[in-house]
């Protein structure tokens, strides 16, 4: 096989860190981010066929790159370098590792923009990188080292992708023999790193959302499938006049206890075990909904929906927090697209646009009013009330 030189791909201004890490340890490590769709059309313009060849043979191995990552933060790399700048040498003391793997790796994550190696065998951390680090505020370590335990479940379903998109049917089940959520059911650990993942994930959009909407006019919200109760967390103390109930499955409730004693947030929320197929807590103001109908079918996420619609009380409102597609590419948004293909791998749920979002919620009787990107990676607030 012939030699083929990678060009480095640049991290486009004004790319989130946060982002920049999502890519790298989403489906395939994709890091292939632009500002604009100009910028990929001037991009490829001016790239020669090594160029070209190089971006595809990143494409090929992407994944390996959430394998650095890991082991970058088992390693604790990035607080081992700390603010300033330092060796290689120096790393592999404090780490107890060899002084030649170490130095590979560094550069690795240099190439990957989470490390600048300013001289050789000198580094310092990137904003990116810093969020490897798990005493840094909107810290990525956890979902980083989870994400070892989510790819042995997710990707022996992406061998069978060319099946999912011949048929549209999830693979997950022909590998497993049950769906998603009763492969976790049965396997307790699993289901405990999948939960640590997604409170994980769901930090920096907690950190956004209680400013994002006007809760302050309404009395209780419901926040459906909310597992460890970080999202709603985040608005009862934004919101002080505020009740909450936290409904999920016993299983999807087990640290959410804690996660409200901790808060000081136990006396304004009550928890609830059920089945959102079966039926939601009635009488509630607001009902959250935040990445539960991209796991389902539309079939499916309209009885979810219709449910929270037939419990709401007059005036309320369902919001809806996930992915919202763009009409057509948006090349910025990569990850999205990948996880549009690993929910039909391996949830058999799908991202939506703005459009279909309108259509599942008019299925259900609902109305959506307004649609509000969210700061951070990909998340946007769909507002919808009854009509």
């Amino acid at each position: 096989m012939d030699a083929v030189r990678p060009r480095a791909i640049a991290l486009p201004r004004n790319t989130s860190s946060r982002s920049h890490l999502v890519h790298a340890i989403g489906p395939g490590g994709l890091l292939a981010l632009a500002e604009r769709k100009e910028d990929i059309v001037a991009h490829d313009e001016g790239r020669t066929a090594v160029d070209d060849r190089g971006y595809v043979v990143q494409l090929v191995f992407g994944s390996l790159a959430a394998h650095a990552l890991r082991a970058a933060v088992d390693l604790r790399i990035v607080e081992l370098i700390g603010d300033g700048e330092r060796s290689a040498t120096s790393v592999a003391d404090a780490a107890g590792t060899g002084a030649q793997p170490t130095l590979r790796l560094l550069r690795a994550l240099a190439g990957l923009r989470l490390l600048v190696e300013s001289a050789p065998g000198a580094f310092s951390v990137t904003p990116a990188g810093a969020l490897l680090d798990p005493g840094k505020p909107g810290s990525m370590a956890s979902l980083i080292t989870s994400s070892g335990i989510m790819e042995q479940m997710m990707r022996p379903g992406w061998e069978y992708l060319v099946d999912s998109v011949r048929t549209g049917n999830t693979s997950f089940e022909k590998v497993f023999g049950k769906d998603f959520f009763g492969y976790l059911k049965d396997n307790p650990e699993r289901s405990a790193s999948f939960n640590a993942a997604m409170s994980q994930a769901t930090r920096s959009t907690a950190a956004v959302l209680p400013g994002a909407f006007d809760f302050g006019r309404f009395g209780t919200v419901v926040d459906i499938g909310g597992g460890d109760g970080t999202l709603l967390a985040a608005v009862l103390r934004e919101h002080t006049d505020l009740t909450g109930i936290l409904f999920d499955t016993r299983e999807g409730l087990a640290q959410a206890e804690e996660t409200l004693r901790l808060g000081g947030l136990a006396h304004r929320c009550s928890l609830v075990a059920g089945d959102f197929f079966a039926s939601v807590p009635e009488g509630a103001d607001v009902y959250l909904v935040k990445s539960i109908l991209h796991d389902w079918s539309d079939e499916r996420g309209v009885t979810i929906l219709r449910h929270c619609r037939d419990a709401l009380r007059a005036d309320g409102r369902v919001l809806i927090v996930e992915p919202v597609l763009a009409e057509t590419v948006d090349p910025r948004a990569v990850g999205l697209y990948l996880g549009d293909l690993n929910m039909l791998v391996n949830w058999g749920g799908r991202e939506r646009t703005r459009a279909e979002f309108e259509q599942l919620c008019g299925r259900a009787d609902l109305e959506v009013v307004s649609v509000t990107p969210l700061a951070g990676p990909g998340f946007s607030l769909v507002e919808a009330r009854a009509r």
